[in-house]
C-alpha cells in the first residue's frame, strides 16, 4: 500500500470519528492499567461489568491492596483467568505503592516489569493514559493490518514496528483507537462488513464480501 492510500484510511477514520476513545471504563491511569490487565482474553464489556463494581470503592492500588487477592477473585470471577489475573493485579498494586510513590509509571520497561502487563498491555497504558505515539497490536489490529495492506507482518511485533513507521505521524497518536474499533465493528474475522466499510474503495483485501 502506498503512502497516499495510507493517508487517505487515516482522514477518513479522522473525519468518521475525530477523538476516539477506548470502550474501557477508567478514571485514572491507575484504573485503566487495572482494566487493561484485566482485558487479557476478555471482552471489554464484560470487564466494565466487572469493575463498575469495585472500582468506585476500591479503585486505588492502596484499595485494591486492602481488598486482598481473594476478595478481588470474588469481583471478577466472571472474567477469564481471574485467578491468575487477582494476583497479578494484587502484586502490582503493591510494587506501584513501593516502587512507585503509589502512581503508574510513564515508561515502558516500569510498566513491563509489572506482574500481568506485556508489550500490549503497556503500549494501550503509555497512549491512552500518557499520549505516546504508540500502537498496541491486539488480534483486531494484527487483522486489519494485514487484511488491509496498510502494515502486513507476520508477527504482533513486526505489524507493531510498520504501523508505527507508515502511519503518517498527524494520525499516529489515536491509530490503536481507529484500527481496534474498525476491526471490532466493520472488517470483523468471519465476515467483513465491506458494504458498510468507509475505507473499502481502498483496502487491498482480495476477497471483499459483496453487497
Amino acid at each position: 500500500m502506498n503512502a497516499a492510500k495510507r493517508t487517505e484510511i487515516f482522514t477518513r477514520f479522522q473525519a468518521a470519528n475525530p477523538n476516539p476513545q477506548t470502550e474501557l471504563e477508567y478514571e485514572t491511569p491507575f484504573q485503566l492499567l487495572i482494566a487493561v490487565i484485566l482485558s487479557a482474553q476478555a471482552t471489554d464489556r464484560s470487564v466494565n461489568l466487572a469493575t463498575r463494581r469495585f472500582f468506585p470503592q476500591h479503585g486505588t492500588p492502596e484499595g485494591l491492596l486492602a481488598l486482598g487477592e481473594e476478595g478481588l477473585a470474588e469481583y471478577i470471577k466472571t472474567i477469564g483467568l481471574y485467578r491468575t489475573k487477582a494476583r497479578n493485579v494484587i502484586a502490582t498494586c503493591r510494587i506501584l505503592i513501593e516502587q512507585h510513590g503509589g502512581q503508574v509509571p510513564d515508561d515502558r520497561a516500569a510498566l513491563e516489569a509489572l506482574p500481568g502487563v506485556g508489550r500490549k498491555t503497556a503500549n494501550v497504558v503509555l497512549n491512552t493514559a500518557f499520549g505516546h505515539p504508540t500502537v498496541a497490536v491486539d488480534t483486531h489490529i494484527f487483522r486489519v493490518a494485514n487484511r488491509t495492506g496498510i502494515a502486513p507482518g507476520k508477527t504482533v511485533l513486526e505489524v507493531e514496528r510498520r504501523l508505527e513507521r507508515v502511519i503518517p505521524k498527524p494520525f499516529l497518536l489515536n491509530a490503536h483507537h481507529w484500527l481496534i474499533l474498525h476491526g471490532r465493528y466493520v472488517c470483523v474475522a468471519r465476515k467483513p462488513r465491506c458494504p458498510q466499510c468507509g475505507i473499502a474503495d481502498l483496502c487491498e483485501y482480495r476477497h471483499k464480501t459483496p453487497a
